[in-house]
């Protein structure tokens, strides 16, 4: 299915929501999309070997997203979210039984690293991304153009995974392939910009702590793994006969990844809230890149930056999103894309609840400067979407073969 969000005006309001709140509402099973990304084992470790491949070619070469990054904002006017059903949260991992505390430091989440995936140009790609609370402690949440193929007739964006805390080629907690993709029905089937978001599961982590693999001879079997011929033909004919999979006459063996654990685990897990009241302040929490459209190149997009301000209603007419939030920001939209917004972030911990994504940044005074970022108002919907997911198991993919022979 072609899928087109282009917004064009970009309409805001500083002022606060009215107080009362709507009928309860959340999204049904209907209303909700899932998406599989790698859908076995076999696939999933082949994704990972993807990225690592050739010297970790594909992650160092990857470039900031840069689809539909700019929302054109040319006048200011009333409008905006209202919530759906009565406020709520969800609690951060490891936060459960604590309550909040206000600290003047900032510093940086664990949970926050970037998403790779290889766009419908065929090439590797980046975004930002957060780890949030979950049942098996496997989920990340972005924009959800950062998963889905808005620019091809492609479901899904290819070889999806997370990286947390990535830099320069280093995956210091591993890299972790996506499972299962949800969003909202309307934004998987309408592109409706309300719903640019999604929810991933994610399998346990993989690290290789090689500089390469080490060859497969008989006397050193090392990390190496004997497989049947069925098992080995499942892989990817160009894995084949490469370094990753290989054969010695009729034996074949395949190379294991050592089991990094799950995501929140290593790095812990956001928390969400939504129906919660514009006019809170926030930290937005990502990887910026590229240009300001003056040409000033503020970020590089290789280290976390951060922007804190308070929210205001924002909609965007042209692709009829009547319920985005906004921020004064300067955060430009390459690399930015799905961006943590959190909620009473709490320096000590470095939780949070994670109240919207980046999906967008405008330029809203026309001094060629990027001064506000937009996400999708988080309401009952949203956490609807969220629940579908929050409960679904992923595991292992270190070996990812049923059943492997012994040496």
């Amino acid at each position: 299915m072609k899928r087109t969000l282009a917004f064009g005006g970009l309409v805001a309001t500083a002022g606060l929501l009215a107080a009362g709140l709507a009928a309860p509402a959340q999204a049904t099973p209907q209303d909700v999309a899932s998406d599989a990304l790698a859908t076995n084992g076999i696939a999933a470790w082949a994704t990972a070997a993807y990225w690592w491949n050739n010297e970790y070619a594909n992650l160092v070469n990857a470039t900031p997203y840069n689809v539909e990054t700019k929302v054109v904002a040319k006048h200011i006017s009333k409008g905006g979210p209202a919530p759906d059903s009565k406020p709520g949260v969800v609690p951060a991992i490891g936060d459960e039984k604590k309550s909040a505390a206000k600290s003047k430091n900032v510093n940086l989440p664990k949970t926050t690293g970037k998403v790779f995936f290889d766009g419908a140009d065929g090439r590797p790609h980046w975004c930002s991304a957060t780890s949030v609370q979950s049942a098996y402690h496997n989920m990340v949440a972005t924009a959800g153009h950062c998963v889905y193929d808005t620019e091809s007739n492609a479901a899904t964006l290819k070889n999806w995974v997370f990286v947390p805390g990535y830099y320069q080629s280093k995956t210091p907690w591993g890299i972790y392939v996506g499972k299962t993709a949800y969003t909202h029905y309307d934004y998987d089937v309408y592109e409706d910009g309300d719903r640019d978001y999604a929810f991933v599961t994610v399998y346990n982590g993989l690290k290789f702590n090689h500089d390469g693999v080490i060859p497969f001879t008989p006397a050193n079997p090392g990390s190496w793994k004997k497989v049947s011929y069925e098992t080995y033909s499942k892989f990817p004919v160009w894995f084949r006969g490469s370094k990753w999979v290989c054969h010695v006459g009729n034996t074949y063996y395949v190379w294991a990844f050592e089991d990094a654990g799950r995501l929140g685990d290593n790095v812990g897990g956001q928390g969400l809230a939504y129906n919660q009241k514009i006019g809170q302040p926030v930290f937005v929490f990502g990887y910026p890149s590229g240009k300001h459209p003056d040409g000033n190149q503020a970020f590089t997009g290789k280290t976390l930056k951060w922007t804190y301000g308070k929210t205001f209603a924002a909609t965007a007419p042209s692709v009829k999103a009547e319920e985005l939030q906004a921020v004064k920001s300067s955060f430009t939209g390459e690399g930015a894309l799905g961006s943590s917004w959190l909620l009473k972030y709490n320096n000590g911990r470095r939780l949070g609840y994670l109240n919207g994504v980046t999906i967008g940044v405008s330029d809203t005074d026309g001094n060629d400067r990027y001064d506000t970022s937009v996400s999708p108002y988080f309401d009952g919907e949203t956490y609807g979407v969220y629940s579908a997911a929050k409960n679904n198991w992923s595991g292992s993919i270190a070996v990812p073969w049923e059943n492997p022979l012994n040496h």
